[in-house]
């Protein structure tokens, strides 16, 4: 079923931000929990994953206010990642189709920029990010498989 969900990006807190957030909303971490750097397997073409970084929060998701999911991640800049304010969150669509979710990432990256390409991941689904032309940050993720 199609879904918006908030993403949030965090320096190297996504864990404390997160406990803070579910004690607000209740409820508990969907799936398995947290998911951290560390649980990930090797990436071509990527270094090894420095040991302060491994048990960092890759994806971790609280459900609130019913439906809506809060997502998160830490983006460490040992990763190349620097979080401003503007950066830190993300829209993130969860079509059910990958043509709808290519008819999406297509129309909202138009006239803006294309931060990664829509492709399959690892994970399993098929996701790509991409800036709009007035700065909002997007994420798109399809579980429907070829």
């Amino acid at each position: 079923m199609a879904s918006v969900s908030t993403y949030l990006n965090f320096s190297r807190n996504t864990e404390q931000a997160f406990n803070f957030y579910k004690s607000v909303f209740g409820g508990d971490f969907f799936g398995d929990g947290p998911m951290r750097f560390g649980d990930l397997p090797p990436q071509e073409g990527m270094p090894p994953l420095a040991e302060e970084d491994k048990d960092l929060i890759m994806h971790i998701e609280l459900r609130i206010l019913g439906t809506h999911s809060l997502m998160g991640t830490d983006a460490p800049e040992s990763m190349g990642f620097k979080v401003d304010f503007g950066n830190n969150v993300n829209i993130n669509l969860q079509p059910d189709t990958r043509e709808e979710t290519k008819r999406l990432f297509e129309a909202l990256s138009s006239d803006g920029e294309v931060t990664m390409e829509l492709q399959d991941r690892f994970w399993g689904d098929y996701f790509g990010t991409c800036i709009d032309q007035f700065g909002v940050l997007w994420m798109f993720n399809c579980s429907e498989k070829k």
